[in-house]
């Protein structure tokens, strides 16, 4: 995204600063390349936030435009904590709602109560200029307030809705004190835990997001590679979420139906979805949201006697969870593969250990840095 900004502007660019994740970045002419780690934060991208505040506090006046380029991936590459407590709690409570079942959208929630730049707060250090926000979309729905924590855009959550969160996945006890504490003063209205800025704060009166990239738009784009590809595709929607386990499920059910009677739609076909699901974590293995996917996928389909089917689930960024793999493939024929090596995927689906499974068969599908981030995509190929 910097790139292109730096390919249109030219000589009207003065400066630039960005944070990426490792390995996904490269020398640009007139914008310093910064890294951090994703999704957990950490160190680099803690001191890499506190350069870019420094960076926009010295260098903006208000009648400057200010260009903000932001991909999903943001809210863990932009970290800032509030003074209340320390970037090392932060990461805790991070880690723990990343690891919980919580969703996108209530884990950024919390991200945006702890924080001194999302949820509209990095405004505080734009010193008025105009600001233009370009987003590629991470999130279902394309929520401007979810996209990185919304770090221009106003915030709709509150700290009550942040405890309620905190309750219903039972994490009060389980969370840093201190976090807990921020959260439980801002939500009583305590004098110093001043609420995120809400729709109607004049500080967005010269704030334009615009969203340039979105998972419907991946969607699209592999429907009509599978139509050239020979395959009728049907895309069923880039908005699901939920359990991953029960989402495989779901794609499993669809794929009999069409094996077996044609409908939803008729094979050779490629049925597709996009969003963002989450997993239940029982072990402590190594794996993503993607590869875990097709490994139950592959329990489902292990008695199939239809060779002709294969599900397939990817992060578009090139990489799923803590792994270098972007997920992983499965077909009726990878639990007899499995055995052949002794491998067990009821006992990999418990350890949460999807990717050493799929690393050992060769399955895992690697890609490497995409540069870009709009969700996941699953796809079901059905042959005739």
């Amino acid at each position: 995204m910097a790139r292109a900004v730096e390919g249109v502007l030219g000589d009207e660019l003065e400066a630039g600063m960005v944070v990426v994740k490792y390995g996904h970045g490269g020398t640009l002419q007139k914008t310093k390349v910064l890294e951090g780690n994703h999704p957990d934060p950490d160190q680099g991208g803690y001191e890499s936030t506190q350069r870019i505040l420094a960076f926009l506090q010295e260098n903006l006046q208000k009648n400057d435009l200010l260009l903000v380029v932001i991909s999903g991936g943001g809210s863990a590459l932009l970290p800032a904590p509030v003074s209340a407590i320390t970037f090392k709690e932060k990461q805790e409570a991070s880690a723990l709602l990343l690891r919980s079942e919580a969703t996108i959208q209530e884990i950024n929630t919390i991200r945006k109560h702890l924080s001194r730049v999302k949820g509209g707060q990095l405004l505080n250090y734009t010193q008025g200029a105009e600001v233009i926000t370009l987003l590629l979309s991470d999130v279902v729905g394309d929520d401007l307030a979810s996209i990185a924590s919304g770090p221009t855009n106003p915030d709709p959550t509150t700290f009550s809705q942040c405890m309620e969160i905190i309750y219903r996945y039972g994490l009060e006890k389980k969370i840093p004190q201190s976090v807990l504490k921020h959260l439980k003063s801002g939500a009583a209205g305590t004098p110093g835990s001043e609420e995120t800025p809400k729709p109607g704060d004049p500080r967005f009166e010269r704030v334009h997001n615009v969203i340039v990239g979105c998972n419907m738009q991946a969607l699209e784009a592999a429907a009509e590679k599978a139509r050239q590809l020979g395959f009728s595709p049907l895309i069923l929607s880039s908005s699901i979420t939920g359990n991953t386990a029960d989402v495989a499920l779901t794609h499993v059910a669809i794929a009999r139906q069409a094996l077996e009677t044609g409908d939803p739609i008729h094979p050779p076909c490629c049925v597709i979805s996009g969003g963002e699901t989450t997993v239940r974590m029982t072990g402590t293995g190594k794996g993503g949201r993607n590869q875990e996917f097709a490994l139950w996928c592959a329990r489902e389909i292990a008695n199939w006697s239809h060779s002709r089917v294969l599900f397939a689930s990817v992060g578009s960024d090139g990489t799923d969870g803590p792994t270098d793999a972007a997920g992983a493939l499965a077909s009726p024929e990878t639990a007899r593969r499995a055995r052949e090596r002794n491998l067990s995927i009821q006992d990999s689906l418990d350890r949460n250990d999807s990717y050493h499974f799929f690393a050992e068969l060769g399955d895992l599908i690697m890609t490497g840095p995409t540069l870009t981030n709009v969700m996941d995509l699953r796809f079901i190929l059905i042959g005739s």
